[in-house]
């Protein structure tokens, strides 16, 4: 029933191939175990700070340093520090920045991207992302190969509202910031966030606390949950298809 309705969909021609994540229990959650190429994906700030919409940035970044080629990254606003995306494990010179002028633009400029075929990963700053964009990204990913993530961004309070819209993504993220990991004598540690899965097509939601990306692109289990299996597995909220 299942390739039934993917054949109908048209998904039956997406790529097999994924990007785990080198989590066992974030790739266990996601269908093929890892994050889907040539597809859509949206991530999100799990406020609309500052702070957790850079977490959802840099949770983007180490993707697209984990992809092979260039990065296409579309901006509509100059305020992306290059040197923290970078310490995410996304060197300078792989990435093409792009700034737009408003979230249109930016749409366009992601597809032609996508459709272009020679790019590791896209990734686009919107505030809102219709079905039907989400619909022509997704299909310009497949057709390309590239990983897609729309990175959330909002101006205003009230578009945050948008991100609980059906869209034709994947995956849906959402990062937040926690305390940094301690440390034994005075300083900071390495930054940690929760990191929620809160939509997988064919796979399953779940929510993890992990310590963000090193200067490879890879997220790790804080050292303390790596021996407690009920912690580090993330809880599942239930099936999502």
């Amino acid at each position: 029933m299942r390739a039934q309705i993917e054949k109908i969909e048209g998904r039956g021609r997406r790529a097999k191939s994924v990007l785990p994540f080198g989590i066992a229990a974030m790739d266990s959650r996601l269908p093929g175990e890892g994050l889907a190429l040539g597809a859509l994906h949206e991530v999100a700030g799990g406020g609309n700070g500052a702070i957790d919409g850079a977490a959802a940035a840099l949770f983007s970044a180490g993707v697209a340093a984990r992809t092979k080629g260039k990065v296409l990254w579309c901006i509509t606003r100059p305020d992306l520090f290059a040197p923290a995306i970078a310490q995410a494990g996304l060197a300078a010179d792989r990435v093409i920045y792009v700034e737009a002028g408003d979230d249109k633009t930016v749409l366009a400029c992601m597809e032609e991207g996508l459709r272009h075929g020679g790019l590791g990963a896209v990734v686009g700053e919107v505030a809102r992302l219709s079905m039907t964009a989400s619909r022509r990204l997704q299909l310009a990913a497949e057709g390309g190969g590239a990983i897609a993530i729309a990175l959330r961004r909002w101006r205003r309070q009230t578009e945050a509202a948008d991100f609980g819209q059906p869209t034709a993504a994947m995956t849906r993220w959402r990062i937040s910031v926690l305390p940094s990991t301690p440390l034994p004598v005075p300083g900071v540690g390495r930054p940690r966030s929760l990191v929620e899965l809160i939509r997988a097509r064919a796979g399953e939601s779940a929510d993890f606390e992990l310590e963000a990306c090193d200067d490879t692109g890879r997220l790790a289990l804080p050292a303390e949950l790596v021996h407690r299996p009920a912690a580090a597995e993330g809880w599942r909220r239930g099936a999502s298809g």
